[in-house]
C-alpha cells in the first residue's frame, strides 16, 4: 500500500476534476466520470457544478483514509 498526499489529491482534482481523482480512488473517479457523462447533456453541462467539487471532497477523503491506513491510524475506507 502506498501513501497518498491529501494536498496533492485536492490539487489534482481542482485542476482535472474527476480525472484527478484517479490518484486517490480509481473507483471514485469512474463513478464521477460516468455521472458527469450521463448528466452533461440533459443538464447542459450544469452537472459539472456538482461533480467537480464532489471529486475534490472525495479525493481528499480517500487520500486521508489511505494516509491514515498507511501510518497505522484508523482509515475509514482505504481505497
Amino acid at each position: 500500500m502506498k501513501d497518498k498526499s491529501v494536498f496533492l489529491a485536492v490539487v489534482l482534482t481542482f485542476f482535472f476534476g474527476p480525472l484527478g481523482l484517479f490518484y486517490a480512488s480509481a473507483s471514485g473517479a469512474v463513478v464521477l466520470i460516468v455521472a458527469a457523462a450521463v448528466g452533461v447533456v440533459p443538464t447542459l453541462g450544469y452537472v459539472l457544478i456538482f461533480v467537480w467539487p464532489a471529486s475534490m471532497v472525495w479525493g481528499a477523503i480517500a487520500a486521508s483514509n489511505r494516509h491514515n491506513a498507511f501510518i497505522g491510524g484508523t482509515g475509514l475506507n482505504p481505497s
